[in-house]
């Protein structure tokens, strides 16, 4: 085993007499060591129940015949950090939860690890981390959180709430009917209800065969998660004694089958960029135009908040994750169901168990909600290096979008615009300075995009941004617009009024200016520079391009 470089031999003495110490006895010498990477906190709701999930899978281990041991991992709720300085270190805190992993599973000589999370940057950290230590590692959500109901009986998710901002800043509504909302819309702990990116993460590991079947839809509260907990718990045990690790099952047919159900459910848009960025760690060849082309051929099946009053339970009640994909597979090239998984199995016996579509949740291929999928990648001369939009959230009878530049700098400044009544019916919001190296951090801009929503605006403006969207983001909204404004991309260049065009039939996002007058512009145009300090600094003078997973070059 590999952690009997710290515990077997003569010259191991002050190894075991430290781990003595931790509460282990002479047996537990030959039992296999298992790290359970526990992301709980009381900080992020996604993540208050960790404490007891983690309880449960140690109690798996132990059954399986395995030693626990359980470490933290930082985490930032989005939610929270939404709208201020706070949401900078959001993407950023990916690497250091990365960082983090990979330095206590070598350091201890860990033979497995479970890892355990829910919400946006933190499962993909641990991914990212657990790729490149290369152990035998399961990942288990903590689960969706239950949707709540307003007084009429209506659902409401965390994004309703942001959508009421706008709404009564517009007049819409009132103070009374905003707390009425505020107060139902999360009812219980667990990760946002609908298919933001921490369940859509969840979704994605099911189907590369990194966690079992109901780890992206079972609901945090559920007495299924705490099995699936157990028993994650004892599956990894049994990885460990069969030497299966993340380099011998995932392959491109793995990282194909997450891309398809993806596009096939529309999910966040930061899946795009995690996914990329794990199949980077796992030397697995995968490109921003491998996807947009793999995009155009997926029919989009399930539309979930804030695509549709669906969420997380009832895509779970209908068979979730395998049985989206046993509809796929009835499109032949689609799903590889020979694509392995860390359990000894191909991801095809899983989708054999899965009940067939429901008809109403689960569309059939036949009468799809899009013949394409719910994600695009956009190129043009607005975004070389490639731009991405959730085509699963805005208007299926939109063909493309042309509207006038409205310019701002940073995302606080085009808030206020929105909320003020500033931004007209046809225009495009260009939101720039916000990307990987620019924001730093690559901010999310949940908070101007549900405030156009909310003001009844999500057929009349358009948003651009070289930052990053929510997964709760709806709306004509295209985002990781590359290269960005920091690296002298052309949205550093835009000016107000110049006319902006979105076109989803050609995947094209274009500035309808002359080339001549865009070179004027650079020459005239200073790139600008913001004071930065502490490990924003860092991370700004590092970090790589959005279409390659904004990983850090180091």
């Amino acid at each position: 085993m590999r952690s009997d470089i710290i515990k077997q031999g003569i010259e191991r003495a002050g190894h075991r007499a430290l781990l003595y110490a931790c509460g282990l006895k002479e047996k537990d010498f030959s039992k296999p060591f298992i790290a359970v990477a526990n992301a709980y906190n009381e900080i992020i709701p996604g993540h208050t129940h960790l404490r007891e999930l983690a309880g449960w899978v140690k109690r798996g281990i132990q059954k399986a015949g395995g030693v626990a041991f359980e470490f933290n991992t930082i985490g930032v709720d989005d939610g929270i950090a939404m709208g201020h300085e706070g949401m900078r270190y959001s993407l950023p805190s990916r690497d250091l939860i990365a960082d983090s992993l990979e330095v206590t599973l070598m350091a201890h000589a860990f033979d497995g690890v479970v890892c355990l999370a829910s919400c946006d940057k933190i499962v993909p950290g641990m991914a990212i981390g657990a790729l490149r230590v290369d152990i035998p590692a399961i990942f288990l959500s903590g689960g969706p959180m239950a949707k709540g109901f307003d007084e009429e009986g209506k659902p409401l998710d965390l994004i309703s709430v942001f959508e009421a901002v706008g709404a009564r800043s517009a007049g819409k509504i009132d103070d009374a009917k905003l707390k009425a909302v505020e107060q139902a819309a999360c009812p219980t702990c667990g990760s946002c209800s609908g298919l933001f990116t921490a369940n859509s993460m969840g979704c994605l590991l099911e189907a590369m065969g990194l966690s079992l079947p109901g780890n992206g839809t079972a609901l945090a509260v559920s007495e299924l998660r705490r099995n699936l907990a157990y028993e994650t718990g004892r599956r990894i045990v049994e990885a460990v004694s069969n030497g299966r690790r993340p380099s011998t099952v995932l392959s491109a047919k793995s990282f194909r089958n997450a891309f398809v159900l993806d596009t096939a459910i529309g999910g966040s848009t930061n899946t795009i960029l995690h996914g990329l960025a794990l199949a980077k760690t796992a030397g697995v060849p995968i490109s921003l135009e491998t996807i947009g082309a793999l995009a155009k051929d997926v029919p989009q099946i399930v539309k979930i908040a804030p695509a549709s009053r669906v969420h997380m339970e009832d895509l779970h009640r209908v068979g979730g994750v395998m049985a989206v994909l046993k509809t796929l597979r009835k499109k032949p090239g689609l799903i590889a169901s020979d694509a392995l998984t860390l359990f000894g199995n191909p991801i095809g016996d899983f989708i054999d168990q899965a009940p067939e579509p429901d008809g109403d949740v689960i569309r059939p291929l036949e009468a799809p909600f899009r013949q394409d999928g719910g994600l695009s990648v956009l190129f043009g001369n607005l975004a070389p290096k490639g731009c991405v939009i959730k085509t699963g959230g805005i208007d299926p009878g939109l063909k493309a979008f042309t509207g006038r530049a409205r310019v701002f700098n940073e995302e606080k400044e085009a808030m206020t615009a929105i909320l003020n009544g500033q931004i007209q019916p046809g225009s495009v919001v260009v939101i720039r300075y916000e990307g990987p190296k620019g924001g730093p951090g690559m901010p999310e801009m949940l908070s101007p995009t549900s405030a156009l929503m909310g003001r009844g605006m999500d057929k009349e403006v358009a948003l651009i941004t070289d930052g990053r969207f929510s997964g709760g983001t709806r709306g004509i909204c295209v985002g990781h617009v590359c290269p960005e404004a920091a690296k002298g991309g052309p949205i550093a260049y835009v000016e107000d009024g110049d006319p902006v065009v979105i076109d989803l039939i050609s995947k094209e996002v274009r500035l309808e200016i002359d080339q001549t007058e865009l070179e004027i512009r650079k020459e005239r145009t200073p790139i600008r520079q913001k004071p930065l300090k502490g490990y924003l600094s860092r991370y700004a003078s590092l970090v790589g391009d959005a279409s390659e997973g904004a990983l850090l070059d180091g």
